[in-house]
């Protein structure tokens, strides 16, 4: 099995553990990470999020492994889709 086929076939758990584990600097047994783990691991998360998150970013990693960029005009759509909450200054 191949890096990418691993990465498709992935659950979701074991992403969040692979996260818990950069993150904490442990595996969920107590053992330290070391920094070969650690490369690999945030190789596999950076994997992970591209193929199967969506991420309204400006710059993200894209599920063929290049970076994509959003132009203003997307950005500021995905910003006009999103509700903000607005006060006047009494309100507050």
């Amino acid at each position: 099995m191949n890096f990418l086929d691993l990465i498709d076939n992935m659950p979701e758990t074991v992403y969040q553990s692979l996260c818990e584990a950069v993150e904490t600097g442990k595996w969920q047994d107590g053992r330290v990470v070391d920094s070969a783990q650690r490369e690999n691991m945030l190789q596999a998360i950076m994997a992970w999020q591209a193929k199967h998150l969506n991420s309204d970013q400006l710059f993200t990693v894209g599920a063929d492994g290049n970076v994509v960029e959003k132009s203003r005009s997307e950005l500021k759509k995905s910003f006009a889709e999103d509700t903000i909450v607005r006060f006047k200054h009494d309100d507050i």
